[in-house]
């Protein structure tokens, strides 16, 4: 699935949200990279596996804010988890080709890790 910027991010989050990992996985590149603060992963498989463990734990995710450059979206959710408080968190997509080509994801995890 190729989108525009704001389309694949919100179908990004939507698809992680309900936990369907193949429309998850439409909008990313084979190639994408992850860095976040509770791991990394350097292709699409990776990525969607990683998300897959995380959504073991994640109760819902609220977007608050939504911003557009040009192939750059940056979004700004509450994450909410099953194991703390719900956590401000940014997630920063960079598209390629229509798809999700990088993310970089910053919160605070002390307390998932706690």
């Amino acid at each position: 699935m190729s989108c525009d910027p704001r389309q694949a991010a919100t179908t990004y989050v939507t698809a992680w949200r309900d936990k369907d990992f193949d429309t998850f996985r439409s909008v990313l590149a084979d190639d994408v990279t992850f860095d976040g603060p509770l791991g990394t992963a350097r292709d699409a498989e990776e990525c969607v596996l990683g998300i897959r463990k995380m959504s073991e734990i994640v109760t819902d995710i609220v977007v608050e804010k939504m911003f557009v450059d040009g192939d750059d979206v940056l979004t700004w959710f509450q994450l909410h988890t099953s194991l703390a408080p719900p956590c401000a968190t940014a997630n920063w997509s960079r598209l390629e080709d229509g798809r999700i080509k990088q993310i970089r994801v910053t919160f605070d995890p002390r307390p998932l890790i706690g």
